[in-house]
């Protein structure tokens, strides 16, 4: 009851988790994510222009006046560079009155300003777009609010929104290439680049019920999306140059300062980056073929393994052996880990470490339901066993209970039946603890006899005990073992009578009867109260061989059906008629010998 109820309960038990998304699980999956995504080559077409301390130093302070910039840009364009990216806020007119200058310039040559996010609630303006597929309400990152340029700045040159969205472990690692705002979208930084670069007006999104597909820039393939517009950023080596070198021909150069104090460093996945490198960044990986992304699909693909992974590790664990079910186990769980990462690696960031963690949950909760039946099994097999077997058969079956199959099943075996001669005769001459002592003194002698012979004691009927031969375990020659302990309860009964007669007490006799044959044997009774034992024809043919013995004026009678097993030359004796048998029975003895 508790298996079958088990595995639903850990599945939506980790289907809820999954739909939950706990800011724990979300930092282990992005966590391994940024472990497997596998590095990037630059895509040539950009470097970054640090602007360092030393700089700043030399040219008297930051912000540096316009025409410092114009000069800048100017000799930007002079190197051949394809264009130029300023991740600087130009909010306030120049304390020096160039800001027209400056404006010239970077009307010359393609260039993008950077705008930062605020909470000013002021709303950045709209980009043009075209919508195609499913219409309805805009789906994204809302912008809440901007620090615009000056509007001089702003009429020369595309301006592109700078911001550092995080995840739950308040790491940068994905960036929307668009923002939403006011019912429409405003570009980022880095996807601006992309528009100037192609030369392009106007930008592609296409959505689907669940939100943003991808999105186009004119001239360039398709950017794959989240839902949400974001694209993961590959955090590849940009090229670098400085104000002495400007080694930027035939590049997009994208200027800020690294010197310290002065622009923000940013935590990303890959470390403190200052914004002129995640923009580059995010730039980089818009033109990177096979760059990371999350598909659409990836929550239908994630519960598919989450479910599959965690149902047939249950089923295996629950099917085999335990060492055909462990390598099967380690098997599954290393093939879901490698898939994963290639995954990964391939660029699809579909996440399993949930499904490994289900996996691994299922397994173990299998694995300790196995060991705790096992182990009542075992200790069921010790309370009922340790009184009918030999020490050895038990620990035996309690290491292998697949032995053992409890309910019953037709076995073929050979039963021995004793009982005591006289006894009510003694009874009625003899007190009853005297009677009591005898008769325990005589079982004792033949329940060990019987155990050392690989029988079992099945049951005590008074003064007569009746023995199995063959099970509950698999007993070679169990005619012979069953005949040999009936030898030896002969010869121990010699034993017996020499310490009684030293005692005072009478000696007494024991008469035997084998037979062998099929019987349903295992456990028998009600469900309150059981034991184990045998039901058959030849378990009634053995008690009957066991009453004939008097009459037949021997101490061991045997069926036919034992002595074709015995190795023993037996003598036959005249058939006799048993209750239940229309025909004579053919028996045998050794007492003759």
């Amino acid at each position: 009851m508790v298996k079958k109820i088990t595995l639903p309960i850990l599945l939506a038990t980790f289907l809820g988790l999954y739909l939950w998304q706990p800011s724990m699980l979300e930092t282990i999956k992005l966590r391994t994510f940024d472990a497997f995504v596998e590095k990037q080559d630059p895509s040539g077409y950009f470097t970054i222009l640090n602007i360092t301390e030393d700089d700043i130093r030399s040219r008297g302070g930051f912000p540096f006046p316009r025409s410092e910039y114009a000069q800048i840009q100017y000799d930007i364009m002079t190197k051949g560079a394809l264009g130029v990216g300023w991740t600087m806020n130009f909010t306030y007119p120049d304390r020096f009155n160039q800001d027209e200058i400056f404006a010239n310039f970077i009307k010359d040559l393609p260039t993008v300003v950077a705008t930062f996010e605020n909470n000013n609630g002021k709303q950045p303006p709209l980009t043009g777009t075209v919508i195609l597929g499913h219409q309805g309400e805009v789906p994204g990152v809302e912008v809440k609010g901007y620090m615009e340029n000056i509007p001089i700045i702003r009429e020369s040159a595309l301006e592109g929104l700078v911001s550092a969205p995080v995840d739950v472990d308040n790491l940068l690692r994905r960036m929307p290439l668009l923002y939403k705002s006011d019912g429409g979208y405003t570009p980022a930084f880095g996807t601006q680049i992309l528009k100037r670069l192609a030369e392009s007006d106007t930008y592609i999104v296409k959505q689907n019920e669940f939100g943003i597909e991808e999105i186009t820039v004119q001239g360039i393939p398709p950017i794959p999306t989240d839902n949400l517009g974001r694209k993961w950023i590959s955090f590849v080596d940009t090229p670098t140059t400085t104000l002495d070198e400007l080694n930027v021909e035939g590049k997009f150069v994208i200027i800020g300062t690294s010197a310290p104090g002065i622009l923000p460093q940013i935590a990303t996945s890959k470390g403190l980056l200052f914004p002129q490198e995640v923009q580059a960044a995010l730039a980089e990986s818009l033109l990177i073929p096979n760059s990371p992304r999350i598909p659409d699909y990836a929550p239908a693909v994630e519960i598919l393994i989450l479910l599959l992974s965690m149902i047939m590790i249950w089923i295996v664990l629950n099917r085999f052996v335990l060492g055909v079910s462990l390598v099967f186990f380690l098997f599954l769980i290393a093939l879901e880990s490698i898939s994963g990462g290639l995954f990964i690696r391939n660029g699809y960031l579909i996440d399993v470490t949930l499904s490994l963690m289900g996996g691994l949950t299922a397994g173990g909760v299998a694995f300790y339901l196995n060991y705790r039946e096992q182990y009542n099994l075992r200790q069921l097999i010790k309370k009922q066993f340790e009184q009918y077997l030999d020490p050895r058969n038990v620990k035996l079956l309690q290491k292998n209970p697949d032995l053992l199959k409890l309910g019953g099943e037709v076995r073929n075996n050979t039963y021995l039946f004793t009982d005591l001669r006289g006894f009510t005769s003694l009874s009625e001459r003899t007190d009853p603890e005297t009677v009591t002592y005898i008769m325990n003194k005589c079982l004792t002698m033949q329940t060990k006899v019987i155990m050392d012979f690989g029988g079992c004691i099945s049951s005590y009927i008074g003064d007569a005990c009746f023995g199995i031969f063959g099970s509950p375990l698999d007993l070679p020659n169990h005619e012979e073992q069953a005949f040999k302990s009936a030898l030896e309860i002969r010869r121990q009964l010699v034993r017996v009578n020499h310490e009684l007669k030293e005692e005072g007490l009478p000696e007494v006799e024991i008469g035997l009867g084998l037979a062998t044959g099929p019987g349903v044997t295992g456990n028998h009774g009600s469900d309150q109260r059981f034991s184990y034992t045998s039901i058959g024809d030849s378990v009634n043919l053995a008690a009957r061989m066991e009453s004939a013995t008097k009459d037949a004026g021997v101490h061991i009678l045997v069926a036919k059906s034992t002595e074709q097993g015995l190795s023993f030359d037996l003598d036959p004796l005249d058939p006799i008629y048993v209750k239940g048998k229309e025909e004579p029975i053919e028996v045998f003895t050794w007492d003759t010998k």
